[in-house]
């Protein structure tokens, strides 16, 4: 049972009945006390705030919140959408495929709010081919897998820090496990550009840019805590922005294979 004086900050880990997402960074969060502890009817700001907590700017915190509490559309909404939707509501159409809150949820306040659990709905944010997580088709796509854990903390080449190499490394080796693992794999250019920028979040977050120390990731993502204890802090001169991020994320890209027509080859992804 949780301390009754746990405070902000305060790191507690998930407890029976609590909610998690695939995401670590935002379930570090909840089981810190800036996002609330139990998962439930969390607000756009408390995720927006929640992120500066890792130094992103608040342009890239407003990009990282905003759109997954818009509400869930069916898959053809972008299809449906008329120029008319556009020019009034830009955001919103824009955005619509990112939306993963069900119609009409709101809090007792009346305020828009998710269920961390919810950020699960596949082929939204959440993808095949985690480095931590199963696949959509294998049952559990939020809870972190042990063994999928200790190879992630394995791929380290020197065993001090993980670098762009070791991560994408061990993303081809996931891709060769779940293409035997999952007939259903989808892994094609939407979800490696996800799979990028979550390796640039990390290496930007946790490192600076090139690696991050293996304890980081293990405090991170084992436990679901932000790795302050092992000396980690974040950034005190600048923020991480959004092209920053996708600078390096399209670096990663790279290593990853060419690309053709926009969009990598998985044939280049695993090969």
């Amino acid at each position: 049972m949780q301390s009754p004086d746990l405070q902000r900050g305060d790191y507690a880990p998930v407890k029976p009945g609590d909610l998690r997402s695939p995401c670590p960074a935002l379930n570090a969060l909840a089981n810190h006390g800036y996002l609330p502890r139990d998962g439930r009817n969390i607000r756009p700001n408390e995720i927006y705030d929640g992120l500066d907590q890792y130094g992103l700017g608040s342009f890239l915190r407003a990009v990282l919140t905003h759109p997954i509490f818009l509400e869930k559309s069916p898959k053809n909404a972008k299809a449906k959408s008329t120029w008319w939707d556009t020019l009034v509501h830009p955001f919103a159409t824009a955005f619509a495929g990112f939306g993963m809150r069900e119609p009409g949820q709101i809090d007792a306040d009346g305020i828009a709010c998710l269920n961390l659990d919810q950020l699960a709905l596949h082929n939204v944010v959440e993808h095949d081919v985690s480095m931590t997580r199963l696949d959509f088709a294998q049952g559990d796509n939020i809870t972190p897998q042990p063994h999928l854990i200790a190879d992630l903390l394995a791929s380290s080449s020197n065993g001090r820090t993980i670098t762009i190499p070791d991560f994408v490394g061990l993303r081809k080796r996931r891709y060769e496990q779940q293409k035997a693992d999952n007939e259903t794999l989808e892994f094609q250019d939407a979800q490696v550009q996800l799979a990028c920028g979550e390796i640039a979040l990390i290496l930007q977050v946790l490192g600076n840019g090139k690696e991050v120390p293996v304890n980081y990731v293990k405090a991170f993502f084992q436990e679901g805590r932000i790795p302050w204890n092992e000396g980690w802090s974040k950034r005190k001169w600048w923020t991480i922005g959004l092209i920053e991020l996708n600078m390096l994320s399209s670096k990663i890209k790279k290593f990853l294979g060419p690309s053709e027509k926009g969009a990598i080859p998985i044939a280049s992804v695993v090969h």
